[in-house]
């Protein structure tokens, strides 16, 4: 008898737990605004399992390999998004799912169409640019000639030796730094001429002995506990550390520079998974996650811009206003885009990362 209750107690149980709904979430690290998760599980009843990576290679790999188990990734336009899209790795958004897309800037959406040709596998999620987080007390104190809006104050060996009494930190992912170096030798970010990456080569190996660290999910706290000085990062990695240096109040300072050259803008990307498990939920999340009141929480929490309109009246005034974060025409006038990069050429740039890292 006591074996057939607990059978019985079992069977009543399974339609509750069949039902149970989940969504898979695959992020950047320091990427999303706690409360919004917990506000999506409490109005939809879909239990969110939400997971980190702090390397666009990481997440490249793990989709490309297959059965990752996610639901929602969000990778950058290039060369990781459209790269994913040309090999059938995402699936195609239902629209008619997605409502909030509607609220999305036509201007920002239009910029991802060589990555993403008729938005079909993405929406923006958060954009920003990468150039130079900087600790301005430190500049002034061992660099004070130094140039405070170039990547000279990096890629300058004179400049580089000088702030390395402090700590360098360069991001650990040559998708990210070998454009910027292109565009600041004057080449193009594109460029798949040998000739042009031994130059980034020697651009690179210059300042190799001053770089103290590469790193990617920790140059938030390495910039703003002090440890490190100089850093070439992502513009909202530089914002949120400038803003914990603050609330400490050791006397840390970090700012965020955008080259005069030019700084990379990327988008990240709210996608799904050609094999995700749950992809009714997935969509459900990305909706959510699009709406105003959401996405500017989001931008409070991580200072990152967003890409719908309708939410800068939400974000706080100190956020809107920082050019760091929401930069004016006249310096977005200078940000530049990367397209895709054949494999030949991926893997020449990967090979010579490799050897510039470790110094051989």
């Amino acid at each position: 008898m006591r074996l057939l209750a607990l059978l019985a107690m079992l069977v009543l149980a399974l339609p509750a737990a069949a039902q149970q709904r989940v969504v898979n979430v695959y992020n950047w690290t320091d990427y999303i605004d706690p409360y919004a998760i917990q506000q999506f599980q409490a109005e939809t009843g879909i239990r969110v399992r939400y997971d980190l990576y702090d390397s666009l290679e990481t997440l490249e790999a793990k989709l490309l390999a297959g059965r990752s188990g996610y639901d929602v990734v969000v990778p950058t336009s290039e060369p990781t998004f459209s790269r994913l899209v040309r090999a059938g790795a995402l699936q195609k958004l239902d629209t008619a799912k997605l409502p909030s897309l509607a609220g999305l800037d036509p201007a920002l959406v239009a910029r991802v169409q060589s990555s993403d040709p008729g938005n079909a596998h993405g929406a923006i999620y958060l954009w920003g640019t990468i150039g130079l987080a900087v600790n301005p007390v430190k500049l002034k104190q061992f660099a004070p000639n130094a140039p405070t809006d170039s990547w000279d104050l990096l890629l300058k060996p004179e400049h580089a030796s000088r702030m390395a009494r402090c700590g360098i930190a360069m991001l650990d992912s040559a998708i990210d730094v070998i454009p910027s170096v292109l565009k600041y030798l004057g080449k193009s970010p594109d460029s798949t001429s040998a000739d042009d990456l031994a130059a980034v080569e020697r651009t690179l190996r210059a300042i190799r002995p001053h770089i103290r660290t590469f790193s990617s999910a920790g140059m938030i706290e390495t910039l703003a506990s002090g440890e490190t000085c100089l850093a070439i990062t992502y513009s909202g990695d530089a914002i949120q550390a400038a803003g914990r240096a603050a609330e400490a109040k050791r006397g840390v300072e970090v700012q965020y520079i955008a080259p005069r050259e030019g700084a990379q803008l990327w988008f990240d990307l709210l996608a799904i998974p050609a094999d995700a498990p749950n992809a009714a939920e997935a969509h459900e999340f990305i909706n959510f996650m699009l709406r105003p009141q959401v996405i500017a929480g989001i931008t409070n929490h991580v200072n990152y811009p967003n890409a719908v309109p309708a939410s800068r009246a939400l974000v706080a005034r100190e956020i809107l206003e920082d050019p760091g974060v929401y930069p004016p025409p006249a310096v977005q006038a200078g940000f530049f885009t990367i397209g895709p990069v054949p494999q030949d050429a991926a893997r020449a740039r990967s090979r010579m990362w490799t050897r510039f890292k470790t110094n051989r």
